[in-house]
């Protein structure tokens, strides 16, 4: 109990500091005291003893179905799921939610403590993984907060549709989230033949704007070419924020990423 108030707590902490948060003392939900409770992914510093940051997850074929046939799902308020969907992903899939970095350990912050923290949290992903060889996908979302520039915000989630579509149409949101500024010339930005070659485009424009691409954004991006991006829904309980649905193909990690994420933790 203690460690999930620690964790709730600093969870709260880290979200509220970038504009998101649930306005509580620690940031637990239903979801986490479920009779099939969220699990949690903790990072934890020996050196300092601090956590450093981390997911809660649940495993697909865990999740309970409701008399109407939905998911009880984290993302179930927000998002609507295909009976594809249910019937040939989830089983297969780890969704994950919460991620967090808590401030003392943000890149931002100290170079020192945070330049690791986020492949520190993916090598825990990588660890869930291999002692879990059924698992065939992660299910997640991305966050985004009502302060960010708008056109920057467009231009993330214009590129992420397309480059990383869901042409089956496996999830999407229940009230879905347009785009706030003009991107009818958005397609002319995106003129190299490489895909590295325009996230570099994106990274430009975003910055000339006054704002990075979020690190977890990024991550995602540049873990699989598979990625699928499920559409944009603003969350009212969790600040206002506006969190865009994504699902990672497991056999379609790059393999520099499997080698460091999830190779090293083999020979571990």
């Amino acid at each position: 109990p203690n460690l999930m108030l620690e964790v709730g707590r600093l969870r709260e902490v880290s979200f509220r500091a970038a504009g998101g948060g649930t306005g509580k003392s620690a940031d637990i939900d239903d979801f986490d005291k479920a009779e099939i409770p969220y699990k949690q992914l903790v990072v934890w510093d020996p050196s300092e003893l601090e956590i450093v940051g981390g997911y809660r997850f649940i495993f697909g074929h865990e999740v309970i179905i409701d008399e109407q046939g939905v998911p009880e799902l984290a993302t179930s308020g927000l998002m609507n799921y295909s009976q594809k969907f249910i019937q040939e992903y989830l089983p297969y899939t780890i969704e994950l939610g919460r991620s967090f970095v808590q401030p003392d350990y943000q890149p931002s912050r100290e170079s020192r403590k945070g330049l690791f923290s986020l492949d520190n949290l993916w090598d825990g992903l990588g660890a869930l993984v291999v002692n879990h060889p059924e698992i065939k996908y992660f299910f997640g979302k991305v966050t985004m907060y009502e302060h960010f520039n708008p056109k920057a915000r467009d231009l993330i989630l214009f590129f992420m549709h397309k480059f990383f579509p869901d042409k089956e149409k496996l999830v999407y949101p229940k009230e879905p989230l347009g785009y706030k500024t003009d991107v009818s010339g958005f397609d002319d930005l995106f003129i190299s033949h490489s895909f590295e070659g325009n996230y570099k485009i994106l990274l430009k424009n975003v910055r000339e704007l006054g704002e990075n691409v979020p690190p977890l954004v990024s991550s995602y991006m540049s873990l699989s070419p598979s990625m699928k991006t499920f559409g944009t829904a603003w969350n009212e309980e969790f600040g206002g924020v506006e969190e865009t649905g994504i699902q990672i193909t497991i056999a379609d990690i790059y393999e520099n990423k499997k080698h460091r994420h999830i190779s090293t933790y083999i020979k571990e």
